[in-house]
């Protein structure tokens, strides 16, 4: 069931971040095929339920961006096109962070309070992640993010919009690691329930690993 609003009348989008380039994956991230569609279009299928808008953020020169008419030929059934939208203004060379500042400036235009933002290449990604974040909230945190054992992962959590011009000065100002906008924030983390749903792949070994692991 779809959750974009929550109780207190917040709007949730979702920032999916695929302008990455690959390098040691060797091949398109967002195109590359797990469990009979492309990684991007399940990451996107499984925000989309509770999430509106769903927003891509990949400049116009990134792989996900030149290969999108082959993802939407190979998506599996499931997604509601009418909520997904393209972000491609994002500055170039400014890394996840750039897009993270692009993403949220779509998504308070848009009328969202709160933004969910992840990656493109988490498989194994659940809407109960999205749950477990959201209920992490409170009205002075600006991000909570997942935290598992070994660290925090500032590429799976909920941000406020209102939080995009800090982020946007810290760009400016020559910042490039995600970890540079928690540390700016009023941040909180959230030790999640399963592990599983933050794991990311980067290279083809942990995609094989992956695939053995949950076979």
């Amino acid at each position: 069931m779809t959750q974009d609003t929550g109780s207190d009348g917040s709007k949730l989008a979702a920032i999916v971040l695929a302008g990455g380039r690959s390098r040691r994956m060797g091949s398109d991230k967002a195109a590359l095929d797990w469990e009979g569609e492309p990684m991007l279009a399940r990451v996107v299928r499984v925000v989309a339920q509770r999430c509106d808008p769903v927003l891509v953020v990949a400049g116009e020169t990134s792989a996900a961006f030149r290969g999108i008419d082959d993802i939407r030929d190979r998506a599996a059934p499931g997604i509601d096109r009418s909520k997904v939208h393209w972000v491609t203004d994002e500055q170039e060379g400014t890394g996840p962070l750039g897009g993270l500042v692009a993403g949220l400036a779509k998504a308070a235009a848009a009328g969202a309070d709160l933004a969910f933002v992840c990656a493109t290449d988490m498989p194994l990604i659940a809407p109960e992640l999205i749950d477990e974040l959201r209920r992490g909230l409170t009205g002075s945190t600006q991000a909570v993010i997942a935290r598992d054992a070994q660290r925090d992962h500032p590429m799976a959590g909920i941000y406020r919009t209102d939080a995009g011009p800090v982020i946007a000065d810290l760009v400016a100002g020559g910042e490039r690691r995600m970890l540079g906008a928690i540390d700016a924030l009023n941040a909180h983390r959230v030790g999640v329930s399963d592990a599983d749903w933050l794991v990311n792949v980067n290279a083809p070994e942990d995609v094989h690993r992956l695939r053995v692991s949950t076979s």
